[in-house]
């Protein structure tokens, strides 16, 4: 929000502007957009200048601040903005834990149209491998990929379509066994029909990974996405969190991959606005649902046996990404894929043993208990 102060003074100097109170109402607000004002050279006049402030992101925008300015009310740019400083707040947040280990930053283009910037953070003492990927790309689906799309429902026309997405896809792989794996990733996708009609929505969630079991743990971050649902549905929390369930389980292992969170896709009601208010308070939740989570644990104690069972649970983890992940899959059969970013969310390490079943009275058969049969951590059925 432009501060009263701020505001006064552009008021009493819009005559020598007449654009000064749109500017005002520029952008998406003071975290991403700052308004300027300025003497002219001669200091006869004051004029504006409505600037983009990128200086706290990783890298430069995929598209070009000027276009972003001139599009400011686009649902495209306002989304490419969000996740821009999504990404930053995230790498900057593991970067305070880290201390001596950075993000290496790699802005990429795609020559089919868009990009996206890679960041990822390897061998640290914390995170053995940290990524964080941004992306914004556009050009043609090919007709495979618009024909799944047509059996989820979507009204769209058949054949080649052209499109847009952009997205942020976080996979974090900490090094201590006692500190959870969280995978995030917030997305907004339109495909552009024949007739110019354009159908779009937004897509995403953020779960959880335990290698050990800690209920605290489980309830602070359920409840920190379940007061992310609240500012906007009530019945938000429990349909995601049950869509959550469902979608990350590894159906030939019968087990879920972690503890949940929430998961949706093709949202595209109560309007676009209200939905990417509700995908920006989910977004913004990331950090205050995992980051008390690492610095609890990241010092504590363990040893071969502990780190033995994270490399296993790490290969449960690798096997559903490459064989049931929508969003793998879709990235690898998209025209021009960059399969480096893609597979940035598998670990360095992981392991696989041959029939490997822990006794059910032990740490990790109490992960595994819940794994088979997810909980509500909340209560909120009862």
């Amino acid at each position: 929000m432009v501060s009263q102060t701020l505001f006064r003074v552009i008021q009493s100097y819009s005559q020598c502007n007449p654009r000064l109170k749109k500017l005002l109402y520029y952008g998406l607000g003071s975290s991403v957009v700052g308004l300027t004002i300025y003497k002219s050279h001669n200091h006869q006049a004051f004029a504006t200048k409505a600037q983009l402030n990128i200086s706290n992101f990783m890298a430069e925008p995929i598209t070009s601040t000027i276009d972003l300015q001139k599009n400011a009310g686009d649902m495209k740019t306002k989304m490419e903005l969000l996740i821009m400083k999504i990404q930053s707040d995230f790498c900057r947040s593991l970067e305070s834990i880290e201390k001596d280990e950075k993000f290496k930053v790699d802005r990429w283009l795609r020559k089919e149209g868009g990009g996206g910037i890679t960041c990822v953070l390897q061998d640290g003492t914390v995170f053995e491998k940290a990524g964080v990927n941004i992306s914004v790309v556009h050009g043609s689906l090919p007709p495979g990929a618009v024909q799944q799309m047509r059996a989820r429902g979507k009204k769209i026309d058949s054949g080649t379509l052209p499109f847009f997405a952009t997205g942020v896809s976080a996979v974090i792989h900490p090094r201590n066994p006692m500190v959870p794996t969280i995978h995030f990733n917030y997305r907004y996708f339109e495909i552009y029909n024949n007739d110019g009609s354009v159908q779009w929505w937004f897509g995403g969630g953020t779960d959880l990974t335990p290698y050990y079991l800690n209920e605290d743990d489980a309830k602070h971050f359920h409840k920190t996405l379940k007061d992310a649902c609240d500012k906007h549905d009530p019945s938000y929390y429990k349909k995601f969190k049950d869509w959550c369930d469902k979608y990350f389980f590894i159906q030939h292992r019968e087990e879920s991959r972690g503890l949940g969170g929430i998961f949706f896709d093709d949202l595209d009601t109560p309007s676009q606005e209200e939905a990417f208010k509700f995908v920006e308070s989910c977004a913004e939740s990331v950090v205050p649902s995992y980051v008390p989570l690492v610095e609890k644990h990241k010092d504590d104690g363990y040893g071969l046996a502990e780190r033995q069972w994270q490399l296993l649970r790490r290969g449960r983890y690798v096997e559903f990404n490459l064989i049931y992940d929508r969003g793998t899959k879709f990235g690898l059969n998209t025209p021009g894929a960059r399969y480096e970013s893609i597979l940035m969310s598998l670990p360095l390490t992981a392991r696989w043993e041959y029939m490997n079943e822990p006794d059910k009275n032990s740490k990790e058969g109490q992960l595994m208990e819940v794994l088979k049969n997810p909980k509500d951590w909340l209560n909120i059925n009862k």
